[in-house]
């Protein structure tokens, strides 16, 4: 097996953009209100810069450079998952869960913790950390205030923290979770705390059963592991810093926080401690989301901070999300392949799966199966509505093994042509996205189940089912041979 590139920190990482090409400098004055996320989104999209990350050195009011499109680009994502592209992640767990399989160890799958304890790379705890050599406690010093905190799009409530890693407790177990939720600027000591009732923090805060408030941590740029592992679809109770520890073959190195009971990445550039009062609720939002649509106002938790630390020389890394493609698509397109394994060892008859970066990953799957028996894609449907957050799914969409369902184009030919609408279509109501602003109320509504694999006369298909048309073997090879002389005697 090649090495896995294991990150001290962000700084380092950065430093393997710059010597691989893959950061610009932006060095001219830039502001934070919704200029970096103009320039940002034209290189997301190639719009007459290159796709790179982006460092702004000379944010205007601020003495803090921002990082931008980091994971940009599946290159980059390899080079943030350690140097292996999300297929040979996959691998890896792949043959781990073979192995262990193999020794008794993964009878079933409640899978993924097993995994993770297996690979044995628990978070190590130290006490000197960069993120706190510099400690604020006077809430009257600047705080947020110090950040250069990005308004996004014009129709956004404010500035937000986009790229948080938000670290709570799970009050009954004291597991830990990282996990990723927006937070608006409200003041310069409180933020909103956008977690939706499916998110792991959020359940932590409805279990949560101590007097007035919850504590929680925010870190801000650990090393690349640490924040992807914060967006993955791990199972509740699983704590994302052994999954980072796998993605890095290396611990990853845990501090005390100064003013509350949690722990975090100590080589993170930020660190704000804080509380979220079990009763105060306040307006957040409208965003600019990454759906392309703005998400509607309304009334979330409230983020109190305690005390900031952070490195003496620190980086403030941020996102954007909106029309894709953006920086989250390649994040998405990572989770859709490594946990690929997982999702074919819970619903053996998937081969493959495309969450396409126009569904925005929870309005589309496509599927292929070997199907074998009557009903076999209807079963399929029906057992992706009941994985995780897969449960969003708005259109599932079943082909044959033989269909590339990366290939949006193939995919459509046979969608088109293999189904009867009234036949071949599924509804349901059940939850939806909270962000799904077709829904006819907030996280509930249908969803659509597409069989466009072959009929066969047990699912009542009586007709015979047409052959496609293809060229024999025999004239291909004898057109190669033909074009191989046509092609040199014209380069002659």
């Amino acid at each position: 097996m090649k090495k896995i590139q294991s990150y001290k920190d962000l700084n380092e990482f950065i430093d393997v953009l710059r010597a691989q090409n893959q950061l610009m400098e932006f060095n001219d004055a830039v502001s934070c209100d919704l200029e970096i996320t103009e320039i940002t989104d034209r290189a997301s999209k190639e719009n007459g810069l290159p796709n790179k990350a982006i460092l702004f050195n000379n944010v205007e009011g601020y003495k803090v450079p921002v990082l931008m499109n980091a994971f940009g680009s599946y290159e980059r994502i390899k080079l943030a998952l350690g140097g292996y592209y999300p297929k040979e992640i996959a691998s890896r767990i792949e043959s781990l869960m073979v192995k262990n399989i193999k020794t008794g160890l993964l009878a079933n799958l409640s899978l993924l913790p097993k995994l993770m304890e297996v690979a044995n790379i628990p978070p190590k705890m130290v006490s000197y950390a960069p993120c706190q050599e510099v400690v604020i406690t006077d809430l009257d010093q600047p705080i947020l205030d110090k950040l250069p905190i990005l308004k996004c799009w014009p129709g956004d409530a404010g500035s937000f923290i986009t790229l948080p890693v938000v670290i709570t407790k799970d009050p009954a177990t004291g597991v830990r979770n990282l996990g990723m939720y927006r937070m608006q600027k409200f003041s310069n000591t409180s933020t909103g705390m956008h977690w939706h009732p499916h998110h792991d923090g959020a359940v932590n805060f409805v279990n949560f059963t101590g007097e007035t408030a919850m504590q929680v941590a925010v870190s801000i740029g650990p090393d690349p592991a640490v924040t992807y592992a914060a967006t993955a679809p791990l199972p509740y109770g699983i704590d994302e810093t052994l999954f980072a520890g796998f993605l890095r073959n290396k611990p990853v190195e845990m501090v005390k926080c100064k003013t509350v009971d949690l722990e975090v990445p100590a080589n993170s550039q930020i660190v704000l401690e804080g509380y979220v009062d079990l009763k105060e609720r306040r307006v957040e939002g409208p965003f600019g989301d990454h759906t392309g649509y703005y998400s509607l106002a309304d009334k979330f938790p409230v983020f109190n901070i305690t005390a900031m630390t952070h490195r003496n020389d620190f980086i403030y890394p941020a996102t954007i999300v909106g029309k894709p493609p953006q920086e989250d698509c390649y994040m998405g397109k990572a989770t859709e392949q490594i946990f690929l394994p997982l999702i074919k060892q819970i619903v053996p008859d998937i081969i493959d799966i495309n969450l396409p970066i126009e569904g925005v990953f929870h309005n589309c799957a496509i599927i292929s199966i070997d199907k074998k028996y009557a009903g076999q894609a209807r079963k399929v449907i029906c057992a992706v509505w009941g994985l995780g957050q897969l449960m969003f799914t708005k259109f599932v969409i079943v082909v044959d093994k033989e269909v590339d369902v990366h290939n949006l184009s193939e995919v459509c030919w046979k969608v088109f042509n293999n189904t009867d609408p009234k036949r071949d279509s599924i509804i349901f109501e059940g939850p939806v996205d909270i962000l799904d602003h077709a829904a006819p109320k907030s996280g509930f509504g249908s969803k659509m189940g597409i069989d466009a694999t072959k009929k066969i006369s047990e699912e009542g298909f009586e007709r015979q089912w047409p052959d496609e048309i293809k060229m024999s073997e025999e004239i291909i090879n004898k057109v190669d041979e033909k074009l191989k002389s046509y092609l040199l005697y014209r380069k002659g």
